[in-house]
């Protein structure tokens, strides 16, 4: 199943009577007069035609500079969808997204100018809006390989990647069935949450019948650098956040810890990368009450600079046996910048994308609020899972988070033009 040049983006036909009855996806609905407030209130860039190529060796979204806005999506594909039926998904996703990527309608004749008769093949939310730096990252579940009850829908079991593992459930977990898990995931990355919102919510209508959203998040003011190009963005907790991440400029590491090898044991995961997506409330409250010294101290910086409690300035290397005054070390043993140091999980980093997000309010009116946590590496056994049961097991911050939300998926690499996102797996 071939893409056709330049209209590139005819969809199939299943996905065009899709979208005459097609509704939004559960997870969006209801959310776009919030976006349009984002945009006004928040000042979001309209101006903005940055616009990086879909098509690559690798996808884009994951080494990109990190945008300032977010609309993730997880999806389950439909009861009696077969092998045929999701390659013609991901076909159509792939037209779509090359479209969307580079500012044009998600479809050929865009939102105002196709048959009168017919449903528009494309929303309009972001007809006078420019790409403004969007990316769409796509990856597969653990469940799209073989459902929990142990069926092989699409003949893809044996393909499953060794990497691919189920999360193991970690130390004080609290994680909700409904925003964890799915089959398929979309990350939408852009610096107009409008144009990350309509890329989410166009992808939902083409899949009309053979995928919907499980659930989805908006994010706002990344909490991580991929870029040295770019300042180290703070958290809700008032911190700068991934300082220490890995930068694109950093090639042999980024190598090293974010994309799969040919060797790795799925040889058609080579290039690509597994993500990781955690989604932790934050006891803003409770936190907001805490001196500043313990604030730091559970962190292990400084909150102004954001320099190691050991000296120096932002990027100096934390010294974790520097000597306190009172004869223990500068830096708490427990504390979050320790445990997630590399020097103390046997060298291995993670490429973060996280970003905050406010929910509105629980039922007693506290705020809803944290961490949206996503996090890229060549192998999840190695990387995220260690790091996390550290972590888990004895971080300080752990007092004022909770994890409520977990996925993790298995990132293809990049798609030539002329094939689709994915079609490595089906070869």
């Amino acid at each position: 199943m071939r893409v056709s040049s330049e209209d590139r983006p005819t969809l199939s036909r299943r996905a065009a009577l899709g979208l005459a009855g097609a509704t939004v996806g559960a997870g969006v609905v209801g959310i776009g007069a919030g976006v349009a407030a984002d945009r006004a209130v928040l000042g979001a860039s309209t101006a903005s035609s940055t616009t990086y190529p879909f098509y690559g060796a690798q996808q884009a979204g994951i080494t990109t500079p990190a945008q300032d806005r977010l609309h993730f999506a997880a999806f389950d594909t439909a009861p009696g969808l077969d092998r045929d039926g999701l390659i013609e998904l991901l076909h159509d996703w792939t037209v779509a997204a090359a479209r969307m990527t580079q500012g044009r309608p998600a479809g050929k004749y865009g939102p105002a100018t196709g048959p009168v008769d017919a449903p528009p093949d494309d929303t309009g939310e972001a007809l006078d809006l420019p790409a403004a730096g969007l990316t769409l990252t796509f990856g597969f579940g653990p469940t799209l390989f073989r459902t929990t009850a142990g069926e092989d829908r699409f003949g893809i079991a044996s393909r499953r990647p060794a990497a691919l593992v189920d999360l193991p459930r970690f130390p004080g977990d609290a994680l909700v069935e409904a925003i964890s898990g799915g089959d398929l995931c979309v990350q939408a990355c852009s610096d107009d949450p409008q144009v990350a919102v309509h890329a989410i919510r166009n992808l939902s209508r083409i899949a009309f019948g053979r995928a919907a959203i499980r659930w989805s998040q908006l994010g706002f003011g990344r909490t991580s650098s991929t870029s040295r190009a770019q300042v180290t963005p703070r958290n809700l907790f008032g911190f700068k956040d991934g300082t220490a991440n890995i930068k694109s400029e950093d090639a042999s590491i980024v190598e090293d810890q974010v994309w799969a090898g040919s060797g790795d044991g799925a040889s058609w995961m080579a290039g690509g990368s597994y993500l990781v997506a955690r989604k932790i409330r934050m006891v803003i409250e409770t936190w907001d009450r805490q001196q500043l010294g313990e604030q730091e101290r559970i962190i292990g910086r400084d909150k102004g600079e954001g320099a190691p409690l050991s000296g120096g300035t932002e990027f100096t290397a934390p010294n974790f046996l520097a000597l306190a005054k009172d004869g223990g070390t500068k830096i708490d043993p427990a504390s979050h910048v320790r445990l997630a140091h590399p020097s103390v999980n046997s060298g291995a980093q993670l490429l973060r994308r996280g970003y905050n997000f406010v929910d509105g309010n629980d039922e007693l009116g506290r705020l809803n609020a944290g961490l949206f946590f996503i996090a890229f590496q060549r192998d999840p056994r190695k990387q995220f899972i260690p790091i996390q049961q550290r972590l888990a097991s004895s971080d300080l911050m752990n007092e004022y988070t909770r994890h409520v939300g977990s996925g993790v998926f298995a990132v293809p690499p990049g798609v030539k033009e002329g094939s689709f996102v994915g079609a490595g797996l089906f070869a």
